[in-house]
């Protein structure tokens, strides 16, 4: 009787031993989880840094944690980023998280640059670690895929929205063009100052009109990442697994993290984001597809020490792996507006803005096979990752689809593509 006892006890024991979350043994988890709410509860939670990033990273492993492990939610809507993303946006939304918090996490993001201390590091990290070869290729391929997307996306949503009664010309310009322009920084802001200038009304107006399109669009672009990556999964030869280019295969050379490399990686980040930042006031580009420019050609000339590239790779994969599902926290509280997403949820009006996703999608996904990329990957980088909102997106998008390091040529999208967006809504806007 003793020895069933013990036995039991034993498998019980090995069971909460298997479940972690985090790596850290459930009961432990939840054990921090109570703590945390309580700080936050009780207005204990300190200002800055401290404060936000332990919230944000505690609800960011809960949520991608369940996420994860919930069937349909794991298998259809892109697991646990999508859950980190709305699940905080619904806490705000329905007053579940305090406003000292929601501050809180908003000016880390903001004005204390979370967003941009993270991409910094993707982005530096990811690219430097890469194939050179594979990097010439692809980049130089990649502006037709980018462009078949932009098309595609306003073609079919013009075609739906002249079918529905919606109208060709308001489904483009009030719908697929502002989903397609890069965020709201880069794309609605600059786009509803265009749209004022040449077609009169105040740019508050069209801000208000911008919003909601650029809201569902990203919620679909997640969505559809999720899906493509379960079609891969399927479909296997549609995709290379994270790999842009067909025929090419970057090796995953196994890391041997290094404290002292890392700490190069974290001052190779930051020094290149400063570099786009001060090209930026003399190059009317994005500072981040500047600062991609100068770490491709860096890379491509072989001007960096291989310590520099070990230490930024080495630096990029500790914050994807450690602050991905907290950064998703920080974009559902900042950025996502559930208001938004949910008054704009009418049949007529969802079935446009699906209608520019998959267009989006399309386009990158074909075009992107005929110069060599994988169809996949094609769309989601030069697709979705057009369509969705900047570099939050990009994050989320590219964390759904499980494929974080494509973010060079997310960025690309992101970035890049906003600018022919608003080029193309300053050409197109007096004809129609």
């Amino acid at each position: 009787m003793d020895q069933r006892l013990e036995q039991e006890e034993t498998e019980q024991k090995s069971i909460w031993q298997r479940i972690s979350i985090f790596n850290i043994p459930v009961i432990w988890f939840g054990v921090i989880t109570i703590l945390t709410l309580i700080a936050m509860y009780t207005d204990n939670l300190p200002a800055g840094i401290i404060g936000s990033l332990l919230i944000m990273m505690v609800l960011g492993e809960l949520f991608g944690w369940i996420g994860d492990h919930t069937p349909i939610i794991r298998s259809y809507l892109g697991g646990g980023a999508i859950l980190a993303i709305f699940g905080s946006a619904l806490m705000v939304y329905t007053g579940l998280m305090p406003e000292q918090t929601i501050t809180m996490i908003d000016e880390f993001m903001t004005s204390g640059g979370f967003l941009n201390f993270y991409i910094a590091a993707l982005i530096t990290g990811s690219i430097l670690g890469m194939n050179t070869a594979t990097l010439k290729k692809a980049g130089a391929r990649f502006a037709l895929p980018l462009l078949a997307s932009v098309l595609a996306a306003m073609g079919l949503a013009g075609f739906i929205g002249l079918i529905i009664g919606y109208g060709f010309r308001d489904a483009i310009l009030l719908i697929a063009m502002p989903i397609m322009g890069g965020g709201m920084g880069a794309g609605a802001v600059p786009m509803s100052q265009v749209y004022s200038e040449l077609l009169g009304n105040d740019p508050s107006y069209y801000i208000s009109v911008l919003v909601p399109a650029l809201a569902l669009g990203n919620v679909f672009a997640i969505i559809l990442a999720g899906i493509l990556n379960m079609v891969g999964k399927k479909l296997p030869s549609l995709t290379g697994n994270g790999q842009l280019m067909a025929g090419f295969h970057v090796e995953s050379k196994k890391i041997t993290y290094d404290i002292n490399q890392m700490g190069i990686g974290v001052i190779a980040a930051l020094l290149f984001y400063v570099i786009g930042q001060m090209l930026g006031v003399f190059i009317p580009i994005h500072p981040y597809a500047l600062m991609i420019i100068t770490v491709a050609v860096f890379k491509i000339a072989g001007w960096l020490p291989e310590i520099v590239e070990n230490g930024a790779n080495q630096w990029y994969q500790f914050v994807a792996k450690n602050w991905t599902l907290a950064l998703l926290i920080g974009i559902g509280v900042a950025y996502t507006d559930m208001e938004a997403v949910i008054n704009a949820l009418t049949v007529e009006y969802v079935l446009l803005v699906a209608s520019v996703i998959v267009g989006a999608v399309l386009g990158a996904g074909l075009l992107g096979k005929v110069v060599g990329f994988h169809p996949i990957e094609s769309a989601i980088t030069a697709g979705l990752c057009m369509a969705n909102m900047g570099g939050t997106g990009d994050v989320a998008v590219l964390s759904a689809s499980r494929r974080m390091e494509l973010m060079p040529f997310a960025q690309i999208s992101s970035r890049l593509g906003g600018a022919l967006i608003l080029l193309i809504a300053s050409l197109i806007v007096p004809l129609l």
